[in-house]
């Protein structure tokens, strides 16, 4: 399902570094590229997706005293995936929530 165009991020004001960006093979296979790029420009920003807001505090805090980042969206498929940027921001994960 995944276009075969590029991943190109562009971000104008990024909140934080998301170190080496990876993407498991289902979540490739799902979620086409524009998406993925859609979803990472959110994800840099702070749009957490579809989180609850519990979830948003979680991240709001880590983003201050440090801590993993976890972003959660809906392709227009219907199709649920995350994205995870690590605590020291040395790689960000995009995945399936089977992938977890």
């Amino acid at each position: 399902m995944s276009d075969s165009q590029p991943l190109i991020l562009i971000v104008t004001s990024a909140r934080f570094p998301l170190g080496n960006l990876v993407a498991t093979p289902g979540a490739l296979e799902s979620i086409p590229n524009s998406e993925i790029q859609a979803a990472l420009n959110r994800h840099i920003v702070g749009d957490w997706g579809n989180l609850d807001p519990h979830d948003v505090r979680v991240n709001e805090s880590a983003l201050a005293h440090g801590g993993r980042l976890f972003s959660a969206y809906t392709s227009a498929q219907g199709e649920r995936f995350y994205i995870i940027t690590e605590a020291d921001s040395s790689a960000t994960t995009i995945l399936l929530p089977e992938e977890y």
